[in-house]
């Protein structure tokens, strides 16, 4: 009997049985989840994943479609790429800790770490501080850990304990020990960024320069090329305090406005989850929200439109801090798979 063909699809007799035991785990890890969040008080919610905006966020890119009702109307509709806004709306309405497992869908974005369509982990606490949400990671860490069977997180040759406590890097923090860049010196003192301070220490690290690069450009090639492969090196690592320029749903920290509350997890090299003490002021959300797509037009020529119900809502919206967490990165790192499409049911075709 001839061998099987290098690439045959994930159902595939032969090759569903290597990813079963993947797969099951993924169940076990999804269900302690689950578990840990109902003693915590969590309930949990399902938002549509069809919603009039697909997020607003310059670099994210949704899937399209036309609804259409019964008299024959027509409008634009989107895939969320984050449940978010929706959620968002519930904690307006009254709730106060929710989480959900919510397929996303993003367009532009298939690879090892990243498929159109994934699940996400979004959960959040109304009058917490955003640091609690830290604490909410580190649990899943061990949570995923325990019921994959792991010691070890490891991915591309690096290791991290996932029950050793997490290092707290503050992002101007890392640009300096990985990079040699003072960010904070690139900002003014309200956080309105200077590309012509940043532009020459970025040159200065062999980092490509080049002309209609903006501000946002150079710190994303530097934290791409310099800062993220050194991150959740033998223990996780929590990047904190993004400067409030990258960071459109956050609110400023109260001692220092040149930073946000924003967070992202990492472990193994790979970003794991992104949180926020959540932005409730209407009308600097709707300034943010319009700056990103005045560059998603300049750069790809697209804009998307803005949920006027969820503007609404964050005028009621009480203080409140959530984060996003890629389930399916979790469970490719917990259980040792080289690509997150192994370790899901049905990957998109």
């Amino acid at each position: 009997m001839p061998p099987p063909p290098l690439e045959s699809p994930w159902w595939a007799p032969h090759r569903h049985a290597d990813r079963r035991p993947l797969l099951l785990a993924r169940n076990r890890i999804q269900a302690a989840i689950r578990s840990w969040l109902a003693a915590e008080g969590f309930v949990e919610v399902d938002p549509a994943g069809l919603q009039v905006s697909p997020g607003n966020e310059a670099h994210l890119h949704g899937f399209a479609t036309e609804a259409t009702d019964d008299a024959g109307r027509t409008r634009r509709m989107y895939l969320h790429t984050s449940p978010e806004f929706a959620m968002k709306k519930l904690l307006a309405a009254g709730e106060e800790r929710i989480a959900a497992f919510s397929h996303v869908w993003r367009n532009r974005e298939r690879g090892a770490l990243h498929a159109p369509e994934f699940t996400m982990l979004e959960w959040y606490r109304t009058g917490a501080d955003y640091t609690v949400l830290m604490d909410d990671c580190a649990a899943f860490l061990r949570l995923a850990a325990e019921q994959a069977g792991a010691s070890v997180f490891r991915f591309r040759g690096i290791d991290c304990d996932p029950f050793a406590a997490p290092e707290r890097l503050s992002v101007a923090e890392a640009f300096l020990r990985f990079a040699g860049v003072d960010l904070l010196d690139t900002v003014d003192a309200t956080g309105v960024p200077d590309l012509d301070r940043l532009a020459p220490q970025v040159a200065a690290i062999g980092i490509r320069v080049a002309p209609g690069d903006t501000w946002s450009d150079l710190v994303s090639r530097v934290l791409v090329a310099k800062v993220e492969p050194h991150l959740g090196h033998g223990r996780p690592t929590v990047l904190d305090r993004y400067p409030v320029a990258e960071a459109a749903l956050a609110r400023p920290a109260p001692d220092d406005p040149r930073v946000a509350e924003r967070f992202e997890l990492y472990a193994c090299g790979v970003e794991l989850a992104n949180g926020f003490g959540e932005l409730t002021n209407p009308a600097e959300q709707r300034r943010r929200f319009e700056a990103e797509m005045d560059e998603k037009a300049r750069v790809y020529g697209e804009r998307y439109p803005l949920d006027e119900d969820f503007l609404r809502a964050l005028e009621i919206m009480p203080p409140a801090s959530g984060i996003a967490l890629g389930f399916d990165r979790l469970v490719m790192l917990a259980t040792g798979a080289p690509r997150v499409e192994e370790v899901m049911w049905a990957p998109a075709g």
